[in-house]
């Protein structure tokens, strides 16, 4: 594993993401002077003076350390399993382009560690893009993925408190009909399956729907069958899980 220490709303349909909101601080600038401990640099605020125009898509899974399910997902003001919710999110884009940039056949994660309750803020967070991601790739990304570009990460730039650091690492996602696995590096390896109802008949997984979500309004019920989490100095064993296709623009 490689490590990066580059100082690096709105749902139209399920699974559809348009957010409309436009970054202030160049991406280019964030990223070369972001460094562990850094408050809320990645996850800036927009602001509306400056336009760029970007869109992708692909799938989505995660798991959390809730039991089956995770009150934070169907509401950040719903208190966690435990005294918090830790949580990684892995990103498979299938296709997309930032500003020109294809970013197509690129993987991202994020882990977070956040309190009990979501919405009181101060969450943890750290990043990684996939071991083939080129610099100039890597500078979109994140630029994206830490909300200063827009679009739905850019609503929870208000929560982080504390971004961990962005590191390059090998990333390998496999996704089988109800079953969506993840290995990064040394430090994640997990899987998640969808969960399909007793006397669903059709085979089809049971589905949230409603919810605030980054990724989306609805999505897929999942739990873990295994997990293997330790990074940024956040360790935990996932226990629910979700997954959705996702695309989002702005």
């Amino acid at each position: 594993m490689v490590k990066e220490r580059d100082d690096l709303d709105h749902v139209d349909e399920p699974g559809r993401q348009h957010a409309r909101a436009v970054c202030g601080t160049s991406p280019d600038r964030a990223v070369d002077t972001l460094g562990r401990g850094a408050k809320n640099r990645l996850f800036a605020t927009p602001r509306e003076e400056d336009s760029m125009s970007w869109s992708i898509e692909g799938t989505y899974f995660e798991t959390c350390s809730c039991e089956l399910m995770c009150p934070c997902n169907f509401s950040f003001d719903h208190g966690a399993t435990y005294d918090y919710c830790r949580v990684t999110l892995i990103f498979n884009i299938r296709e997309g382009e930032i500003e020109g940039t294809d970013v197509g056949g690129r993987t991202l994660a994020v882990i977070a560690d956040t309190p009990k309750v979501m919405t009181d803020g101060n969450w943890r967070l750290g990043m990684f893009v996939d071991d083939g991601t080129s610099d100039e790739q890597m500078q979109k990304l994140t630029g994206v993925f830490g909300g200063q570009m827009g679009g739905p990460m850019a609503g929870l730039a208000p929560l982080i408190g504390e971004v961990l650091g962005v590191e390059r690492a090998p990333i390998t996602v496999v996704e089988d009909g109800l079953s969506h696995s993840v290995r990064i590096g040394d430090a994640i390896d997990f899987e998640v399956e969808d969960i399909v109802p007793f006397g669903i008949e059709t085979g089809e997984p049971a589905r949230l729907t409603g919810v605030f979500h980054p990724v989306a309004s609805e999505l897929t019920a999942a739990e873990a069958t295994r997990s293997k989490i330790s990074a940024f100095g956040i360790e935990y064993e996932g226990k629910t899980g979700l997954s959705s296709a996702f695309s989002w623009a702005a």
